[in-house]
């Protein structure tokens, strides 16, 4: 994995458990006791955090530092799309149905 595809994974996962735990990022950025633009270059991949900011991002979102570098369930978009379309074609006509209503409502929340 490149340094940089590094960054981008963890600053996801820190985002995902940050925003599963309710909190807001000028809210956690305070709990770092850092200025909100950095946790938002954190989360984008642009700025790695510190080993400190490893360790208090752990204790405050009450995870292991394990945790914060599990990407298992974070895909590409294509392969998310290869396997959202494998998915599909095990669904019977009715279930495709709806989840094309659901697709068509989420778009329309946008």
């Amino acid at each position: 994995m490149k340094s940089s595809e590094l960054g981008k994974k963890l600053g996801l996962r820190i985002r995902e458990l940050r925003l599963a735990k309710g909190l807001k990022q000028g809210e956690l950025a305070d709990l770092l006791n850092m200025e909100r633009s950095n946790l938002t270059r954190i989360e984008s991949g642009k700025q790695r955090p510190n080993d400190e900011n490893l360790i208090k991002l752990a204790g405050i979102l009450n995870i292991e530092i394990k945790d914060l570098f599990d990407f298992s369930h974070i895909d590409s978009r294509q392969n998310l799309i290869k396997k959202i379309h494998s998915g599909l074609n095990a669904l019977s006509d009715k279930e495709i149905q709806y989840i094309y209503k659901t697709v068509k409502n989420i778009k329309q929340l946008k």
